[in-house]
């Protein structure tokens, strides 16, 4: 067996895990990890960044539409919502798979560090607020939810995850409830994953060939097929696991020292990217 499938199989289970555990997406995780296994794989450092982005999104379509269904059954979806902020965020991810694609492979990676480090700040010294009820009101119109949800969008594609960081603390701030914003947010996960993934399988195919023809078999476009089978399978099985063992474990304390992890992983990878 190929080394490097054990590999993907290990970062999809921690990631899993983790995202299970302290109910956080898997793209903020499996992005550096990604980056870091490639690396060792001799991906060349032009589609580096690029292919650890564009296969993170593919194994969210995977992981959110499980997450959206179980929020669904549990009337957490706000669909209205939804529905408004869908063509933003479908526009958006393509808008931002095809910023990404342009941006240098050691600057991307910078970029991936910045957000990391500034994830891991806000999961130290923010929390949600605890609305009982949902104010509708305080939303902005259809056409501001709608670039809202291109600004989403847009980010999340460029950092390869689901949305989550930004979604729940921006839907929660007008006006929806925690469990509201987080439903709807994993709703949201879903067509920011699809369109993300889609833009970075296209752009991915008009790199320099010189480059393209350093790839490994299985990588179509930005989008490391195996791997991405390899994290979706794992993770679907492990973030069980780690939901389950959420109520056994201190998760405030996990949370904390996953924050540590991301200041630690951010700082790594903005030094590696040789940027600065």
């Amino acid at each position: 067996m190929d080394i490097y499938i054990l590999y993907y199989l290990s970062a999809g289970a921690i990631s899993g895990l983790l995202a299970g555990l302290l109910g956080i997406g898997g793209g903020m995780i499996i992005v550096p990890v990604l980056i870091y296994i490639f690396k060792l794989q001799g991906l060349p450092e032009a589609a580096l960044t690029h292919v650890g982005i564009g296969t993170s999104l593919t194994t969210i379509i995977v992981t959110s539409i499980s997450s959206l269904r179980t929020h669904h059954s549990k009337g957490a979806v706000n669909w209205s919502v939804w529905k408004r902020m869908v063509p933003g965020l479908v526009i958006g991810s393509l808008i931002g798979a095809g910023v990404a694609s342009v941006i240098h492979g050691n600057s991307l990676q910078a970029i991936i560090g910045i957000g990391a480090f500034l994830v891991g700040l806000k999961i130290l010294f923010t929390k949600n607020k605890s609305l009982e009820e949902n104010n509708f009101s305080k939303l902005p119109s259809p056409i501001g939810q709608t670039s809202l949800g291109g600004f989403i969008g847009i980010v999340s594609a460029i950092f390869g995850i689901g949305g989550g960081t930004l979604t729940v603390p921006i839907l929660n701030h007008y006006g929806l409830k925690i469990q509201n914003a987080v439903g709807t947010s994993a709703a949201c996960g879903l067509p920011i994953a699809a369109s993300g993934a889609f833009g970075f399988f296209i752009f991915g195919r008009f790199i320099d060939p010189s480059v393209k023809d350093a790839l490994p078999n299985g990588v179509f476009g930005f989008v490391h097929i195996y791997a991405f089978i390899c994290v979706s399978l794992a993770s679907f099985f492990t973030a069980r696991i780690g939901a389950k063992l959420t109520h056994k474990l201190p998760a405030a304390a996990l949370k904390k020292a996953f924050a540590v992890l991301l200041l630690i992983v951010g700082i790594k990878l903005i030094l590696n990217s040789k940027v600065l």
